[in-house]
């Protein structure tokens, strides 16, 4: 089977984590695409895949022979998609020898070279989008849809290899996708994720990253009377962002830019929240964020009141960077075997973070990969056939690289 079959069926299983739920998994139909796969690795030889109770898939691949000794590396893909678009009732739709112009989807929706200008060195290719009511889901079906493929070919075709390792997390996009993944069940030295973007992409420097909720409380009296006496706590929860530095957004940062970014806010005069998520690469700066966040907390409840304002902070993830600095090897024979199939090895700053951000600093360095996919978590994603196919060979290359 090719990687853009499974991930068209992947696709059509509903598995959107809940980022206000804090338990694992945080939504319960991920274990629908988890025992999908289980069966589908048992089908291709990974005897002993499995799902845990926490929604959390394994299976591996014993060395070759000759190769009991080599390096035991490790795949990585996570099964939620994000909650920023409706995830659910996914139609893919297959666009062949794409023609370089827009592409219609439903609700007045296009895709169109002005907006992802990518597009105009991918005519002739097949590609895959949604029907533009919900998200596709190629992050991360899609880099789950590699692995698989890799795994397939390396046992159809015997290929040398040490032992390999694979996993599927649940709740990568709320940011808590690694942080119940045994690592001494998945027993591999080093591992790649596959859950970034361009297909010759190599990340290793991400995101510093944090979710933050204010929860305000007001005083509710008759309008007609609320001189020096109503606090209304939805007001206060809306001036939140207008107290923090206004560029310092994501629509006006790039690269290695941090921002505060608003993503959601309810309530009504006697009660209130305003969740934010804060993000930069540097770690001074990142810190910087959050204190201006408490002295937020502070002036609210020292202008209206103590308990007026409490402010909650959720550590997600760090910058990688740092941990993978002593093993550059894994990042070096990535970009040799990118360059080997035709393309220039690129290595962006992540403006996000994976699972491999959380899984290196708990003692296993994890860069990420590109699945060849672009516009994540919304209507516009898509991902092209061939892009699908280099990722799956750069899988293989690098697996020989670390057989040799």
């Amino acid at each position: 089977m090719q990687a853009y079959e499974r991930l068209i069926k992947y696709a059509k299983v509903h598995t959107t984590s809940d980022e206000t739920v804090h338990e694992t998994p945080s939504t319960k139909i991920q274990f629908d695409l988890a025992r999908l796969l289980v069966e589908e690795m048992k089908e291709i030889g990974i005897e002993d895949a499995r799902v845990d109770e926490k929604c959390y898939v394994y299976g591996s691949i014993p060395a070759t022979e000759g190769c009991e000794d080599r390096v035991k590396l490790g795949f990585i893909a996570h099964l939620d998609t994000s909650p920023s678009c409706s995830g659910k009732d996914v139609n893919p739709q297959i666009w062949e020898n794409y023609d370089g112009g827009d592409i219609v989807l439903k609700n007045k929706r296009v895709i169109s070279p002005a907006m992802f200008p990518a597009l105009k060195n991918m005519k002739g290719k097949t590609l895959i989008t949604a029907d533009g009511t919900t998200l596709l889901g190629a992050d991360d079906k899609a880099g789950i849809a590699e692995i698989l493929t890799m795994a397939e070919r390396l046992i159809a075709e015997g290929r040398p290899h040490g032992r390999i390792s694979i996993a599927f997390t649940p709740d990568e996009e709320i940011g808590s996708g690694a942080q119940d993944l045994d690592l001494s069940v998945f027993g591999a030295d080093y591992a790649y994720t596959v859950d970034g973007d361009n297909e010759n992409e190599i990340e290793y420097e991400n995101f510093n990253a944090a979710a933050a909720t204010f929860e305000i409380r007001g005083r509710s009296v008759h309008p007609g009377d609320a001189k020096d006496r109503m606090v209304n706590a939805a007001l206060l929860a809306s001036r939140i962002s207008q107290m923090l530095p206004a560029a310092e957004i994501p629509s006006n940062t790039e690269g290695r830019e941090g921002y505060f970014h608003l993503t959601h806010i309810q309530g009504n005069v006697e009660e209130a929240t305003a969740s934010f998520i804060i993000r930069d690469h540097d770690a001074e700066l990142f810190e910087g964020r959050i204190l201006t966040l408490r002295l937020i907390e502070k002036t609210l409840n020292e202008t209206y009141g103590e308990g007026t304002a409490r402010l909650s902070v959720r550590p997600q993830y760090r910058n990688m960077i740092e941990k993978i600095r002593p093993c550059m090897h894994l990042i070096d024979n990535a970009k040799e075997v990118i360059r080997e199939l035709g393309m220039e090895p690129a290595t962006p700053p992540v403006r996000g973070g994976t699972d491999g951000s959380q899984l290196s600093f708990r003692g296993l360095p994890c860069p990420n990969l590109g699945t060849g996919g672009r516009a994540f978590h919304g209507p516009y994603e898509h991902i092209a056939v061939e892009s699908m196919d280099f990722v799956v060979n750069v899988l293989l290359g690098i697996v020989g690289r670390y057989a040799k």
